[in-house]
């Protein structure tokens, strides 16, 4: 299987990450690293984040992670999670604007406030924090062995929305709008949920992501 990095670029459980790929691919060497150079050597690359995009972008850049990234993605493996699926995008209003790797087309919106679940009228809290349905609306290998509608473990106030389409959408979730919660491109997957957090369902799509050798 293989190397994979997990790019440590300051944010994020990236240890929570790394435990749970080795749990599913105990043949694979996984690395936590912010080294541009052992991210480029890796077979397959985990960009997992949380917290503000500004941040995020300004240590992408002083690292060069974020060069190395634009580079990669696309061209071996690469699997994003939560932050790592909204810094792909051209642009989010987070942090007053902040300009994204632009790897992907897509727009990051803030929740609305004041939104209401339109089944139960309850009010819908932000940040979305909890359990969540994934539609898959495209086939993927990724998606191998994971249910229609499984649920996954969600933590983010800000949300990659559907207008225009970001890439191609595998699979999106209602919370309020409803929002693309899994994005496919070349070699590419990116999720907006937590897999490490997810139980058996996220551990599969992990384990999926492990042997996937970037096609379809």
């Amino acid at each position: 299987m293989g190397t994979i990095a997990v790019i440590d670029y300051g944010m994020g459980n990236l240890h929570s990450v790394a435990k749970a790929l080795e749990h599913v691919a105990p043949r694979a060497r996984v690395t936590v690293t912010g080294d541009p150079a052992a991210v480029r050597r890796a077979d397959r690359l985990v960009f997992p984040g949380q917290g503000a995009i500004g941040q995020a972008m300004a240590e992408l850049a002083r690292t060069g992670l974020g060069e190395a990234v634009r580079e990669l993605a696309g061209r071996r493996p690469f699997l994003g999670i939560c932050l790592g699926l909204q810094a792909l995008m051209a642009r989010s209003e987070e942090d007053g604007g902040t300009a994204g790797l632009g790897l992907l087309p897509g727009k990051v919106r803030r929740f609305p406030e004041g939104a209401r679940d339109p089944r139960t009228g309850a009010r819908l809290k932000v940040p979305h924090m909890g359990w969540n349905q994934v539609r898959q609306t495209l086939a993927h290998p990724l998606w191998a062995g994971i249910a229609q509608d499984e649920r996954f473990y969600f933590v983010h106030s800000y949300y990659v929305a559907l207008d225009p389409p970001p890439g191609r959408v595998a699979g999106t979730t209602a919370y309020g709008p409803t929002f693309a919660s899994a994005v496919a491109g070349d070699a590419c997957f990116a999720v907006q949920f937590h897999p490490e957090k997810s139980q058996r369902a996220g551990l599969r799509l992990l384990e999926n992501f492990a042997a996937w050798d970037g096609e379809g």
